[in-house]
């Protein structure tokens, strides 16, 4: 039945609530369009980021809250607030259920209270769509923008982190019969307890000039988004990247770059020099890896004189000026 869930219904996912926050003044209710929240005493900027979700069907509300929260927190803020769009292909209450449990126990284990949102049955979708909202507050607004030339690129975690453990849940069979063993697709099924930054933006943030969230398109289209918005050149070794072993598994299994894939998981950040080493013990001090993979240049500094434009991402010498189309969308068509 296409439209709104009846009451009842609707009554589960109004139950799904995350943290208890006691700035929530007007919180998910029946009859209530919008949420009300005190902002007095909060820090000076208010960060609100979106993004919808579908196609990761196994676990689709626990991304959909990462991949939101993960904005808000690579530019410099704590993610606090979600307000959560669903639309569900069918009235079916178990897959309800599932999709709504997994968004309220990822926003309870970040720490991320939800304040609102809409739920409808569509039926021309194939899947649910999660489309989330998130807010957070901030005192230093740390934007894609702010790369400098001299910047070092670190790279937390690895490429591809949540694009593996689609591979290893959605594409498990696939994955199998080209040779990935059942322990190495178990592995990489798991990266879906990394796929939040939130951590990784925190350690870093204060040392950092320019953070951003790759997502769709990977490593490679952050990069080019990076560029673009801070108006420079970035130069990127492509064997500095780290990659683990089960993303290299999965994705030559099925012919994906990890560097031109969902990256949700890792947290690409520009650093002076000066304070690479600050970001880098802040990163060890809460366990989370981090490798140096390139630098930031001016625009028209590659030197070889070819002079690339900003917006360009030199990998391995070779430029790339547009972000790239996410590999994995191919095995979904």
């Amino acid at each position: 039945m296409t439209g709104k869930l009846g009451p009842e219904a609707l009554a589960e996912v109004l139950a799904a609530t995350g943290a208890d926050d006691a700035a929530v003044d007007t919180g998910p209710a029946y009859g209530e369009d919008a949420a009300a929240i005190d902002l007095d005493g909060a820090d000076s900027t208010l960060v609100v980021a979106a993004d919808p979700l579908s196609l990761a069907a196994d676990a689709v509300g626990e991304l959909a809250v990462h991949v939101a929260c993960n904005d808000v927190a690579a530019s410099g803020a704590d993610p606090r607030w979600l307000t959560h769009t669903l639309f569900l292909p069918d009235d079916d209450p178990d897959r309800r259920r599932t999709v709504t449990d997994q968004v309220d126990a990822t926003a309870r284990e970040l720490g991320v209270a939800i304040v609102g949102g809409h739920t409808e049955v569509l039926p021309s979708l194939e899947r649910p769509l999660c489309s989330m909202t998130a807010l957070g507050t901030t005192d230093r607004f740390v934007s894609s923008g702010g790369a400098e030339p001299g910047d070092r690129l670190l790279l937390t975690k690895g490429a591809g982190i949540e694009a593996t453990a689609i591979l290893a849940t959605d594409f498990r069979e696939e994955c199998a019969e080209a040779g990935v063993p059942e322990a190495t697709l178990d592995a990489a099924a798991g990266f879906l307890d990394e796929v939040s930054v939130v951590p990784d933006a925190a350690a870093v943030r204060d040392a950092a000039s320019a953070m951003h969230d790759p997502t769709e398109g990977g490593l490679l289209t952050a990069l080019v988004e990076t560029a673009s918005a801070s108006g420079t050149v970035v130069s990127v070794e492509r064997d500095r990247v780290p990659v683990r072993p089960e993303t290299e598994a999965c994705c030559d299994a099925l012919g994906v770059d990890p560097l031109a894939t969902f990256g949700s998981g890792a947290l690409l950040a520009a650093v002076p020099p000066e304070r690479v080493a600050e970001a880098t013990d802040a990163l060890a001090a809460v366990g989370i890896a981090v490798g140096e993979i390139g630098e930031v240049r001016a625009a028209g500094d590659d030197g070889s004189g070819s002079d690339p434009g900003a917006g360009t991402v030199l990998l391995d010498g070779d430029r790339i000026d547009e972000a790239p189309r996410d590999e994995l969308y191919p095995l979904w068509e």
